[in-house]
This record gives C-alpha cells, sequence and structure tokens, in this order.
C-alpha cells in the first residue's frame, strides 16, 4: 500500500509535454500571448539552456522541453513539417479579447471566434512551434437542434 497519492496535489491527472524549438522564447510566447504563468519546474544545463519548463492557466498544466532534451529524438511540428494529430482546448474567460492579445503577441490565425452549435464560442490558434490551440468561451447551452448535418 502507497503512502502518498499517484500524482502531486496541485497536478492535474492529464499534462502535455510539447517539445519545441526554444523553450525560452515559447515561456516568453505562452506567457505574453495565452497567458500562462511560468512553474518553479523549470531546469536547466550547465550552459543555462532550459532542458524542462513548466507552465500553469487556470487549471491547465503544459510541460515543454526543447528539441534534443535529454537525448530526445522528436521534435516541433514545424520543425519536423508534419501537423501533430492532437489539438489543445483551452477555455478562457473572453475568447475575443483572448485572440485579440494571441494575435498581437504573434500567434497565427487560423480561425477567428465564431458561435458553435454545442456552445462554446472558439477560436484557432498555431503558435510559432506549430501547434495548434483552440482557445474557447462557453455562451450557451448546447442545442441538439443546430446540429450541422453531416
Amino acid at each position: 500500500m502507497k503512502d502518498r497519492s499517484a500524482k502531486p496535489a496541485d497536478m492535474p491527472w492529464l499534462t502535455p509535454y510539447l517539445t519545441v524549438r526554444d523553450a525560452e522564447k515559447s515561456l516568453d510566447f505562452y506567457h505574453r500571448a495565452f497567458g500562462f504563468e511560468p512553474g518553479e519546474e523549470t531546469l536547466r544545463d550547465s550552459n543555462g539552456v532550459i532542458q524542462h519548463a513548466a507552465m500553469r492557466y487556470q487549471g491547465a498544466f503544459i510541460m515543454m522541453a526543447p528539441e534534443t532534451a535529454w537525448g530526445c529524438k522528436s521534435a516541433a511540428p514545424v520543425t519536423s513539417g508534419t501537423e501533430i494529430p492532437i489539438g489543445l482546448y483551452l477555455y478562457c474567460e473572453d475568447v475575443d479579447a483572448f485572440y485579440a492579445n494571441a494575435v498581437a503577441q504573434g500567434a497565427e490565425s487560423m480561425e477567428e471566434p465564431a458561435d458553435m452549435f454545442w456552445g462554446d464560442r472558439i477560436c484557432t490558434l498555431r503558435d510559432a512551434d506549430g501547434y495548434v490551440w483552440s482557445f474557447a468561451t462557453n455562451v450557451a447551452d448546447f442545442d441538439p437542434s443546430k446540429i450541422p448535418e453531416m
């Protein structure tokens, strides 16, 4: 029997771990554009280069490491030239204001804010490493009558 929880108390059960080109630049971008706050979990090598970092936004948590850190062979989507089949979906208080700030900070707009049939107003952005993020504010209840025909 274990004496401790399976996860730290302040951590979610699922945490995306991103491979980025430059962790220093990514930390700065995610802070300015997406409102993430740097965590205390930043690890640097003997040259001062970030090898692991963590950030928080509300209850969300992401971790990242630069390409080649810890002998890693993975690459950021923009480096590999492939779009990853996973998107990141994050709720925010005001998606329109969030979108305007993110684009002003250098995020690439893929979809401007729009109301969706499931009740969220969402926008879609791509960061400099090629990750696709959808940000949403819930503005209405789900209405099955508004589901588009497929």
